[in-house]
């Protein structure tokens, strides 16, 4: 269904739609999923723990639709809403295999999307896993007993593995 530019409605359609059984799946920009509909979001969604898919492509600054289309506080506002799960993709594999992993998950979930040409860092054979982190790199650039850490989500992991 096409629900046009009337997001805040969007997610109460949706959230009825959990309601009766079905597994909606939401897709818009980043900002349009989080930001405007905020309130429905949380109250139709998130405190009664809906099944519901929220899509965000374009997340952050990647997107050029310039300041109205950024969505900069899009993981602070999701990780507020009670109950909600956020995955964040960063190569190919993981936009390939995000689907199954957001299906795996009891209640509402929002997934930071990437769009257009994404790089495959992954191997087919690894897919993307909840709560699991991916160690990118054991190279000797640190000595042993450092303590640094590099720790990266969603379009920077290319340039982190750098």
């Amino acid at each position: 269904l096409s629900l046009g530019m009337a997001e805040q409605n969007m997610m109460s359609f949706a959230g009825g739609l959990a309601r009766e059984g079905f597994r909606p799946y939401i897709h818009t920009f980043g900002v349009f999923v989080t930001r405007r509909p905020y309130d429905q979001v949380a109250m139709s969604i998130g405190v009664p723990n809906l099944p519901v898919r929220l899509l965000g492509f374009l997340p952050g600054l990647t997107t050029p639709g310039g300041v109205t289309h950024q969505a900069i506080d899009d993981v602070a506002l999701m990780r507020s809403i009670p109950n909600m799960r956020i995955l964040e993709v960063g190569d190919a594999t993981e936009v390939e295999t995000v689907m199954d992993v957001a299906e795996s998950i009891d209640g509402p979930v929002y997934i930071r999307m990437l769009r257009g040409e994404v790089p495959r860092l992954f191997p087919l054979h690894s897919p993307m896993k909840f709560g699991a982190a991916r160690l990118l790199s054991t190279s000797n650039l640190f000595s042993r007993d450092s303590d640094i850490a590099i720790i990266t989500a969603g379009i920077c992991t290319e340039e982190a593995i750098k």
